[in-house]
C-alpha cells in the first residue's frame, strides 16, 4: 500500500516511533522509505548530511536506471523520495542505545531521548588514515580523503593517490580532469578495481601506478611537499615531490553506539543474519556498518528494504 502525505518543512520530534533509523545515507534512506509504505511512523537521525558519504563521490555509474548521476544529485533524490512518503528528519548525533525488553531508546545529543520497538542502525563508515607521521599534521594542508570536497584546489598540480580499489581509481578519473599529473601508490602488485575503472586508470597518459609500495611519511613545511614511499618486498625507499595527498585506502565502520550491545567481528563490522537483524531482537544493522562482502550502493538500498520487510512482519 502507498501512502501520500503532506511533509511539513519542519519537524517537532516526538517520544515514540515505530522505527528509529540511525544514519541518513542510502541504506538508511531505504529504510525510511519501505517503513512508511509499511505504514510505521520513523524517525531518520543523521548527524551530518542526508545522502551520506554518497554526496562526495562525484559520479555514480553502477546504480540501475542512472547511467551516469552526480552523487550529490542521487543522494537528494534518496532524501525527497523518503520525505514524500513522510518519513521525518532530525540532524542530532545518536550517543547511547539502550534496550530494555520489547523497547529500545536512543539518546540524542541534544538531549531528547526516544524510544522504538525497533532500530535500525545505518551509521556506515569513515575513510582508513594511514597513520603515518604528516599525515594528521598536513590534514587541510594538502592532506585529503575526499575529492570533490577538494579537487579545485589542486587545479594544475601534481598529487599522489593513495590506494587502488574502486574508490582509489574512480577518484583518480575525476582527479585526473583538474590536476597536471597523478602518481598512485598502490600496497598489491596489481589494481583491485572493477576492471572498467582499471583500464580507464592505466590507458590514462597523466597517471602512473607505483605497485608493491607504501607511504612511509608525509612532509612539507607549511603544506604538503613530498612523501616517503616504501616498496614492501625490496625495501628501497624514494621521495616523491607532490603538492597533494588523497588517500583511498577502505573504511572503518562506525560501529561503537551498539559495542557491548551487539555481535561485531575483529573488523569493527555488526554482524548480521540474513534478515539483517544482529543478536539482539528488533536491531537491525544495514548499509557500510554490517558484515558483507560487496559496499555497494545498491547493496546499502537492499539491505534497507529487507531490514524493513522482517520488522514490519514479526514486530508490528
Amino acid at each position: 500500500m502507498f501512502f501520500e502525505v503532506d511533509v511539513p518543512k519542519r519537524f517537532e520530534i516526538k517520544d515514540r516511533y515505530d522505527i528509529v533509523v540511525i544514519g541518513g545515507g542510502p541504506a538508511g534512506l531505504t529504510a525510511a522509505i519501505y517503513a512508511r509504505r509499511a505504514g510505521l511512523s520513523v524517525l531518520v537521525v543523521e548527524k551530518t548530511l542526508e545522502g551520506g558519504y554518497v554526496n562526495f563521490t562525484h559520479l555514480v555509474e553502477n546504480y540501475p536506471g542512472f547511467p551516469k548521476i552526480k552523487g550529490e544529485e542521487l543522494a537528494s533524490r534518496f532524501k525527497e523520495h523518503a520525505e514524500s512518503f513522510g518519513a521525518e528528519f532530525v540532524n542530532a548525533e545518536a550517543i547511547k542505545l539502550e534496550v530494555k525488553a520489547d523497547k529500545k531508546i536512543v539518546e540524542l545529543d541534544n538531549g531528547k531521548k526516544v524510544e522504538a520497538p525497533v532500530v535500525i542502525v545505518a551509521t556506515g563508515a569513515n575513510p582508513k588514515r594511514l597513520n603515518v607521521p604528516g599525515e594528521k599534521e598536513f590534514f587541510g594542508r594538502g592532506v585529503s580523503y575526499c575529492a570533490t570536497c577538494d579537487g579545485y584546489l589542486f587545479s594544475g598540480k601534481d598529487i599522489v593517490i593513495v590506494g587502488g580499489g574502486d574508490s582509489a581509481c574512480d577518484e583518480a578519473m575525476f582527479l585526473v580532469n583538474l590536476v597536471n599529473r597523478i602518481t598512485m601508490v598502490q600496497l598489491l602488485e596489481t589494481l583491485t578495481a572493477a576492471k572498467v575503472l582499471q583500464d580507464r586508470v592505466l590507458s590514462h597518459p597523466k597517471i602512473e601506478v607505483i605497485y608493491n609500495s607504501t607511504v612511509k611519511e608525509i612532509r612539507g613545511k607549511e603544506k604538503v611537499e613530498e612523501v616517503l614511499v616504501e616498496n614492501v618486498k625490496t625495501g628501497e625507499r624514494k621521495v616523491l615531490k607532490t603538492d597533494g595527498v588523497f588517500i583511498f585506502i577502505g573504511l572503518n565502520p562506525n560501529s561503537k553506539l551498539v559495542e557491548g550491545l551487539v555481535e561485531i567481528d575483529p573488523y569493527g563490522y555488526i554482524v548480521t543474519d540474513e534478515n539483517m537483524e544482529t543478536s539482539v531482537k528488533g536491531l537491525y544493522a544495514i548499509g557500510d556498518v554490517r558484515r558483507k562482502n560487496l559496499r555497494q550502493i545498491v547493496t546499502a538500498v537492499a539491505d534497507g528494504a529487507i531490514a524493513v520487510e522482517h520488522a514490519a512482519k514479526h514486530y508490528f
